[in-house]
């Protein structure tokens, strides 16, 4: 598979991904460690959605879905499958340091573990799904949070996860 084409993929799986399970389990419904609210807030002060700020909040200060893909992405890249689940792992005990109540960091490694096994199939590789994810990330953290926090308010609309503030 063309490499080019093969990250753009992997970047839309792993966002799929991760923005899934994570709002699936709940981050754009409050914070869920500190630091989150103070996220949140300073979003929704620059006229963000607060469910978005709440959810990039949440994903910056605790391994949720966006680190467990990534590190199982890497953990796949070295061992395999056996990488993937040992990444998940990780990411528990990282969810356990931070004092995050949740399962959606183990779930996303666990996912993203599956999907890069099923995508192999097609051509798509762990080194995509790094470079991939490492995109995914920067579209919902880095380029501009405001308008991802009211994209991701829209899809915890969806999912009946909004913020109750």
């Amino acid at each position: 598979m063309n490499e080019v084409l093969g990250v753009i993929l992997a970047a839309i799986i792993c966002w799929l991904n991760f923005v899934i399970v994570d709002t699936y389990f709940g981050l754009p419904e409050q914070p869920g460690v500190k630091g989150a609210r103070i996220i949140g807030e300073s979003i929704k002060k620059r006229n963000g959605d607060i469910a978005g700020g709440f959810f990039q909040g949440n994903i910056l200060c605790s391994p949720d879905a966006s680190a467990g893909t990534l590190l199982a992405s890497v953990g796949y890249l070295v061992l395999g499958i056996p990488g993937g689940i040992i990444a998940a792992f990780f990411v528990l005990i990282g969810n356990r340091l931070c004092a995050d109540p949740g399962y959606a960091g183990t779930v996303g490694s666990l996912t993203t573990t599956l999907l890069i096994f099923i995508f192999s199939f097609v051509g798509l590789t762990p080194e995509m799904f790094i470079v991939g994810m490492v995109i995914a990330i920067l579209t919902v953290q880095g380029i501009d949070q405001v308008r991802a926090s009211i994209i991701l308010g829209k899809i915890a609309e969806k999912f009946n996860r909004h913020a109750k503030e």
